[in-house]
């Protein structure tokens, strides 16, 4: 099982779960870089009004091809329950090129299932697996029950 992990993180926290999945599966990781600036109260605004507007952005080139991978898992924020702009334009980019489809999303508290179909609507391919992680639960370092339900759904549904 040829695996590759992409993901956008604002914050560090969608970075913790991607390399723990990573690490499990042993698989190839790589970070979406926004070349928008998104920190700061002004970028956080910003970046809010992006997702809800269903903007794309501005990414730096991606090394890895996700055409060579047998999976794609896809990790990003929950941004009031919309994409945010840099997982949209490589999901915009790269779609027709994804295998087997995953993606787990961090998030401080609701609409989760709201963005896992959105992801499913753009992607236009049914999930293998999704999780779903709470900003409180990395916080506290109370996930890993999630990630290895999500790792398992991965495989069985690998096959």
């Amino acid at each position: 099982m040829n695996v590759l992990v992409v993901y956008y993180t604002r914050t560090g926290n969608t970075r913790q779960i991607a390399e723990e999945i990573t690490d499990k599966l042993n698989a190839d990781v790589e970070e979406i870089i926004d070349k928008t600036k998104r920190s700061g109260i002004i970028g956080w605004l910003r970046s809010g009004y992006h997702a809800v507007r269903e903007k794309l952005t501005e990414i730096e080139e991606m090394k890895k091809n996700p055409q060579d991978y047998d999976i794609i898992i896809l990790g990003t924020p929950n941004w009031a329950g919309r994409l945010t702009p840099a997982i949209r334009t490589y999901i915009s980019r790269y779609k027709d090129q994804f295998n087997k489809l995953a993606y787990f999303i961090t998030m401080g508290g609701r609409a989760g299932d709201e963005l896992i179909k959105n992801i499913r609507e753009f992607c236009g391919k049914k999930p293998i697996a999704t999780a779903q992680i709470l900003e409180k639960e990395i916080e506290e370092d109370n996930y890993t029950e999630k990630i290895d339900a999500f790792i398992r759904e991965i495989k069985v549904n690998s096959e």
